[in-house]
């Protein structure tokens, strides 16, 4: 059994969980945002002593940050998705349409299903 599979599992047996790991995601966005906000300052003259190691560092930091969120948005939402949905998969547009309107018939229809499976 894959992660994904797993991960739906989970989420579906213990859906308070899934809740918390939602609210989780929502808490650590706002939270970065206030600390970018509150400490802009301080890590700017801390950026300015080593500009290559320290701005690094920060690049790390805001990739693991929006990972992080990213993470706990997927556990928590992997409750809605059906036992027949792939895990990973992307929509057909890129992979099987060359021409531009078949591109956009493919997208909007991806968004269609999107748009059902979360309501």
């Amino acid at each position: 059994m894959t992660v994904c599979k797993d991960v739906k599992n989970f989420s579906r047996t213990h859906e308070r969980v899934a809740d918390f790991f939602s609210l989780l995601a929502v808490i650590l966005l706002f939270a970065s945002i206030w600390a970018v906000t509150h400490y802009y300052q301080l890590v700017s003259v801390w950026l300015l002593h080593d500009v290559l190691l320290h701005g690094a560092i920060l690049v790390a930091a805001g990739v693991l940050n929006v990972l992080l969120i990213v993470a706990l948005l997927a556990v928590g939402s992997a409750r809605f998705s059906t036992d027949d949905e792939r895990c990973f998969g992307t929509f057909h547009g890129r992979r099987n349409h060359i021409s531009s309107s078949g591109i956009f018939s493919s997208w909007l229809s991806h968004m269609e299903n999107v748009g059902k499976k979360h309501r």
